[in-house]
């Protein structure tokens, strides 16, 4: 009789245990265990809110209804893509006009190819902004979306990089 190793038919089929895919063991120190076991569990039940059935409207008072329709998670409404995605908050006043402001919480997808008229995150020479591309075959401008501000000519000198291109943007009213 041959003892250890892997016994036919032994063990969970693939793919039907909690999370319905296979799975690897790991090394966990025991000191850390509940807190990995905590960052999954996180990770996996994002926190949902309601939604409502009726529609808000803007100009005058409609009749509502206090019927939920659905249980909505608001980072399926905001991120299409995951590990391309990342947030960061918003400084100063250059994009008001868009009706992004200081503080606001922007959601960047480093996925999509940046184009003429995206609003994207640019780092030149180091400094990040947040800009509207224009991009010709002679120039390359990031435009505010203040009168107040200038926009920025990356001259072929600078460093430009796009890092990603602004999805939606969370603010408080």
């Amino acid at each position: 009789m041959t003892r250890g190793g892997k016994r036919t038919g032994a063990g969970r089929p693939t793919g039907t245990g909690q999370y319905g895919e296979e799975t690897k063991p790991v090394r966990v120190p025991v000191s850390k265990v509940n807190a990995v076991k905590d960052f999954i569990k996180n990770e996996t039940e994002l926190p949902t809110l309601p939604l409502y059935g009726s529609d808000v409207q803007a100009g005058g008072p409609t009749p509502a209804d206090d019927y939920v329709e659905n249980q909505i998670n608001l980072h399926d409404y905001v991120v299409e893509r995951p590990a391309e995605t990342f947030f960061v908050r918003a400084k100063g006043q250059s994009m008001k006009n868009i009706g992004i402001g200081d503080g606001d919480l922007m959601v960047v997808d480093r996925s999509i190819a940046p184009r003429n008229g995206h609003v994207v995150i640019a780092a030149v020479d180091g400094d990040l902004t947040v800009k509207r591309l224009n991009k010709t075959t002679d120039c390359l401008e990031l435009l505010p979306e203040n009168e107040e501000f200038q926009p920025i000519r990356v001259s072929s000198e600078q460093h430009c990089h796009i890092w990603g291109v602004v999805t939606n943007v969370i603010h408080r009213v």
